[in-house]
């Protein structure tokens, strides 16, 4: 980081917590950090930038950083969307396993904006659980947006689509993952069925009659689900 600065660029350092906590005593936190920063970076122009922050004091102090006016910029997850400083090429997260992927996938995307080579160091603490372990491999492992949104829907789970007592219990359903061609099928099948105004073939008394998930049906691969 002083290397980098040194040369004229910029660096952020991400933090998990605005302030320290008495329940996680073992995390940092961006308002003591800063000052650590400073002291330790003589003659940089240190910055801090949190959600708690009034809007007026973030927009001054982006506005600082945007113009290089702050050199570093000490912050939370508040920059992960929407900030834009092509002259910042050094990012540090630290405690990285406490962050989910999609948001050290938006915090890595604010470096490396403009010509220069970029650096995104993930600092992580402590024993590790299998899941921030995967999630922080699959970030050393690829900058493409998609894989890691696919290995982050298989880690976290596509979650619950029907609400409790919907009576569904027994539809078959379609793995995100797994079934991704089918269900690309499926869908392009469901707008051409509205497109056209068709109807979904019915079924006959008998196959209505079979039980839920018994496997036969009118669609083909739906015996796949």
């Amino acid at each position: 980081m002083k290397r980098a600065v040194a040369e004229g660029r910029q660096a952020y350092v991400v933090y998990p917590l605005v302030e320290e906590s008495e329940k996680l005593e073992d995390v940092k936190a961006a308002t003591s950090a800063s000052e650590e920063w400073a002291a330790a970076l003589p003659g940089v122009r240190v910055g801090l930038l949190h959600g708690r922050m009034k809007s007026a004091e973030k927009e001054e102090t982006m506005g600082a950083f945007s113009r290089g006016e702050i050199q570093v910029l000490v912050s939370t997850t508040v920059i992960e969307v929407g900030v834009d400083v092509e002259n910042a090429t050094v990012m540090v997260i630290e405690h990285a396993e406490r962050f989910g992927l999609a948001q050290l996938h938006q915090l890595r995307g604010r470096v490396g904006r403009g010509r220069a080579p970029s650096t995104c160091v993930l600092l992580a603490y402590g024993r590790l659980s299998e899941v921030a372990r995967a999630r922080l491999d699959i970030m050393v492992s690829t900058e493409d947006g998609f894989a890691i949104a696919e290995r982050d829907l298989e880690i976290r789970g596509p979650g619950d689509f029907s609400a409790p007592g919907s009576g569904d219990a027994h539809l078959p359903r379609g793995h995100l993952i797994r079934d991704r061609d089918l269900l690309e099928r499926a869908r392009t099948e469901a707008f051409r069925l509205v497109g056209d105004g068709a109807r979904c073939p019915r079924r006959s008394p008998a196959s209505s009659s079979r039980a839920p998930g018994s496997g036969a049906s009118d669609w083909p691969g739906l015996d796949r689900l």
